[in-house]
This record gives structure tokens, sequence and C-alpha cells, in this order.
């Protein structure tokens, strides 16, 4: 269950996390401190998995998106909750919004733009179609959280469009990432 900012209580953090509440006080003076790491964290993460696997200059540049959004992917996997978090939190604390961008903007802004040249120079050599690196991760993000954001009501609704087959949830994500990585390589994979 998602409590967010305003329904955490220090006290409960402390105790799952094994240390007293004066030690979560010691470190972490104020609650907003304590979210906006968290906040940082999970940014990071998010941001060094996809980005991370995309900027392999090693490897070809299909193989670097593709490995982008199946890592994306599988972090979402993994942290199912991060999603709904932060929609939630963007959407009942505002004020948080610009520290959001602001973070992102710090962890991210080099990336893309090295991400965006090297779109370009494979877009030059024929390798790819063009892509404008916004849109790309924008389409990387839409496609990859919404499963998470709406998987409890699609699944009841998925599974009553087909009544003689329930689709187990780990089978459903593994076809919808794989439908994910495929609708995106299309855009981009040169047609000759």
């Amino acid at each position: 269950m998602i409590k967010g900012y305003d329904g955490a209580r220090t006290t409960v953090i402390a105790e799952r996390a094994g240390v007293t509440h004066a030690m979560l006080h010691y470190y972490f003076r104020k609650k907003e401190q304590l979210f906006e790491c968290i906040v940082k964290k999970n940014i990071s993460l998010l941001a060094h998995t996809m980005l991370a696997a995309m900027g392999d200059s090693k490897m070809p540049i299909e193989e670097r998106l593709q490995a982008g959004i199946s890592a994306h992917f599988d972090l979402m996997a993994a942290n199912r909750l991060i999603p709904r978090f932060f929609l939630n939190e963007i959407l009942s604390r505002p004020e948080y919004y610009h520290f959001l961008i602001e973070h992102i903007k710090q962890i991210g802004a080099k990336h893309f733009v090295a991400l965006q040249k090297d779109i370009d120079e494979a877009a030059k050599r024929g390798e790819i179609e063009h892509i404008d690196a916004r849109m790309l991760i924008f389409t990387i993000w839409s496609l990859n959280v919404f499963p998470f954001l709406t998987y409890s009501f699609m699944e009841s609704l998925l599974n009553e469009f087909i009544e003689s087959e329930t689709i187990d949830k780990e089978k459903f994500l593994a076809m919808r990432k794989a439908e994910s990585v495929e609708t995106i390589m299309r855009r981009i994979r040169k047609v000759d």
C-alpha cells in the first residue's frame, strides 16, 4: 500500500528500517529531508538504469535503445509501486513538482544531449529513422509506466474479454514488455 508523504509516519519508517526514531531524526531532521532523499534515490535509479543502457557507445544504436527500453520496464516490474508513488506525490504535492524536475534535469541533461547526438549520427548513417530523444523517452515512459499504474483495473477488464483464459500477471507483464519494445523499435527501425 502506498501511503505517500502525508500518510507516512517517521516512527513507522524508523521501526521498519530497524533504527530508533531518534537515529532517523538525527540523519533526517525533518520528514521533508527523508522524502527528498527517497525521491532523489529513485529518480537516480530510474535515470541511470535506462540511460546507462542507452549510453553504451560500444553497442549498435538499435541494441542500445532496445536495452534501455527493456531495462526501464524491468525496473518498473521490480518496483511496481514507484509509478503510482510519483504520480500521487506530483498530484497531491504540487510544490514538489519543481524539485522533481530539477533533480531529473541534473541527472539526465548530459545523457539526453549525448543520446540525441548518437541518434542524429545513426540516422545520418542510415542505421535508424530519426527521432527526437525527448519524444523517445516520453514514449518509453508512457508505454512502460502505464501498465503499472492501471494493472489491477486492466487485469479485470482484459480477463472479461477472454473468459476462457485468465492471464497470469507475470506472463502478462512479459507480453507487455515485448510489445513495448517492439512498438518503439518499429518506430525507429530503418525501412528499406
